[in-house]
């Protein structure tokens, strides 16, 4: 009886030694594909990012003053000849707006702090805009207007959008 029950006795210890070993295993098994499939996924989420950042970088650009006031050039050459300050004025806030739209999405890719900074940027540049009219004459051309608003900007020194301008550039250096 002793000898059957210590035949069981080892054999539980066995069974017990082999299961252990198996689940150790298991988990080093489990744990190596957990980082098999991390370093995978970096791999493709590290250019998506960076992509992020340049789309971001792109809407700071295109809302500066001096950038969309060229493209309404480019669109309508006579526009701050024949246009009226709140016609000039429509088309920016509506260019600011359009070019967050269409990156809203790359938010996902960021920092909480950067998408933070970029939405000040576009809500003080917006800001901007509308003050710079506010303080001109009623019979101001949309010309004046021009002027008033690239001096302005470029006499503010650092702006919020060269702030979060250089925030991107520093979070977009640390995952390269």
């Amino acid at each position: 009886m002793q000898t059957a029950l210590l035949v069981i006795l080892v054999v539980v210890v066995l069974i017990f030694g082999f299961w252990l070993i198996q689940y150790s295993q298991f988990r080093n098994e489990e744990k190596k594909r957990q980082f098999e499939l991390k370093r995978e996924s970096q791999k493709s989420i590290s250019p998506i990012r960076l992509r992020a950042y340049e789309r971001l970088t792109l809407l700071l650009e295109r809302t500066k003053p001096e950038h969309m006031l060229m493209e309404l050039r480019a669109k309508e050459p006579e526009a701050l000849l024949t246009w009226s300050i709140p016609q000039v004025q429509q088309y920016l806030l509506q260019t600011i707006r359009a070019e967050y739209d269409h990156n809203q999405s790359q938010q996902v890719y960021v920092s909480d702090e950067v998408w933070d900074m970029i939405i000040n940027a576009r809500d003080q540049m917006a800001a901007f805009v509308i003050a710079i009219s506010a303080q001109l004459p009623k019979d101001a051309t949309a010309q004046t207007y021009a002027t008033a608003l690239l001096t302005a900007y470029s006499s503010n020194g650092t702006t919020p959008t060269d702030k979060a301008l250089e925030y991107l550039k520093n979070e977009a250096k640390e995952i390269m």
